[in-house]
Order: structure tokens, then sequence, then C-alpha cells
């Protein structure tokens, strides 16, 4: 299995977008379409979205150096990277031909939690293997996914209260553009003090967040809103930058 395990992750890192190209092919509807061209102060502009095709191609470099460069360590941040391929799978599958919020909403958590896992584990051997391009990719792979379900889980949280309670984008903008804000800052937090040093995942927390200040300032024309967002991404990103946190137990 040890063997077969990196051409899965390769496949994952392939089928993933396959997955999510359905509604090109005139299957479903696109991921994200019912919100792309709405008011919610929380959404990041539709082209910020790209950032997929970066954790993608992270994903399958990762099982192609698996292939060519096996190392001792790769199973285990492969077998959580795997579990979060296929859960992403799933969550496009369900958001493409189901699109029901809450449903959506919870099938995030199996790629949350197996995402922070590999960035975890990935970071137990940051020490040593750091030089290795089997690491860059692991670390690419794992950050990037950590951050930017992070922020899938931020947006998604005042789209999952509006579904029950009948509010539409623009009613109670600020406690449901806060509510974004709060979950992603305090993942930034928890990521950072407990669960890896990883970069890419600070970068992924930043470009959501960019996303979302530029998308208020071009397209809501909520100006405050997204100062506040840019302000928020750069306190973040910059404290991480130049205030590591401390050296983190080893997670393996």
């Amino acid at each position: 299995m040890t063997r077969v395990l990196p051409w899965l992750i390769l496949l994952v890192g392939i089928l993933q977008p396959l997955t999510g190209a359905l509604a090109a092919l005139g299957i479903g509807s696109s991921i994200g379409g019912d919100t792309a061209g709405t008011d919610a102060p929380e959404q990041p502009l539709p082209a910020f979205f790209s950032i997929w095709g970066v954790i993608f191609f992270a994903y399958a470099g990762f099982g192609l150096t698996g292939i060519l460069r096996p190392a001792a360590w790769f199973p285990k941040v492969a077998w959580p990277m795997l579990i979060a391929g296929a859960s992403n799978v799933i969550w496009m599958l369900s958001a493409q031909l189901i699109g029901f919020q809450p449903l959506n909403f919870l099938l995030l958590a199996p790629i949350f939690a197996a995402a922070w896992i590999a960035a975890a584990r990935a970071e137990a051997v940051r020490g040593a293997e750091r030089s290795t391009l089997t690491f860059r990719f692991a670390d690419a792979a794992s950050g990037l996914l950590a951050g930017w379900i992070s922020v899938a889980t931020a947006i998604s949280v005042p789209l999952t209260i509006r579904t029950f309670t009948g509010l539409m984008p623009t009613d109670f903008v600020w406690p449901m553009f806060w509510s974004a804000v709060a979950v992603a800052a305090l993942a930034a937090y928890l990521f950072a003090t407990h669960v890896s040093r990883s970069l890419w995942f600070f970068a992924a927390i930043g470009w959501g967040l960019t996303g979302v200040a530029i998308n208020n300032w071009v397209r809501t024309e909520m100006h405050l809103v997204a100062a506040m967002a840019a302000l928020g991404a750069a306190t973040i990103v910059l404290v991480r930058v130049t205030r590591p946190p401390k050296r983190l137990k080893s997670a393996a």
C-alpha cells in the first residue's frame, strides 16, 4: 500500500480539478455560482478562487515526488492529504449537484481536519527535510489547503446563517462580515500556535481576505468593509512574518 499511496495522491490531485469542472460540461451548477453575483460582504472576488489551481498543482507535485523520491515520512503526511483530497471531491460533487448549503458546510469538516493534521505532520519533519523537493511540495500542498479551507469555512458561516434565517446578503452586513473574519483570525492563531509555521497557510489566508477587500471595493462599493478586510489580511500576515511562533513540539 505504501507504494500505491503516492499514485493515489497524484490521482486525487488530478481528480479534484476534473470534478470541479463538471458544471462546464453542463452537469450541475458551478461551485459558488449562487454567491458569485451577490453583495455578501464576506465573499472574495471570484478570481481569487483561482488559488485552487495552485493547490491542485501542489497536490500533484507531492504525489509525483513521492513516486520519484520516496521518503520514510511520506505516508504520515500522505494519508491525511489523501483523505482531504477525497473529501474535497465529495464536497465538490455536493456543491454542484445538490447545492444545499448546510450539507456543504458540514462536508468542509473532514477536509479541514485532514488538512490540518497533514500540515502538523509536515511540520514535524521540517527541520530535517525542509530542503528536499518532496517536503516542499508537502508543505505547499498541506499549508495552502489548510489555509484556504479555513477561508472557505469562515465565509461559509454567514452563508449557513442566511440559509436558516432567510436573511439577504446585504442584511446585517457588519455582523456577517465580522463572523467570517473572526473565524479566519481564530484559525490563523490556532494554526500558528499549535499546528505549523508554514507560510503557505498564511499566504492562503491573506489571499482570501485580500479577495474580500477587493470585492467590497470594486463590486459592492462597501469601502469601509473593504478597508477592514485589507487591515485584517495585513495584520494576520505581518504578525506571522515579523513574529514567527515558537518552535512547535513534534506532531508526528
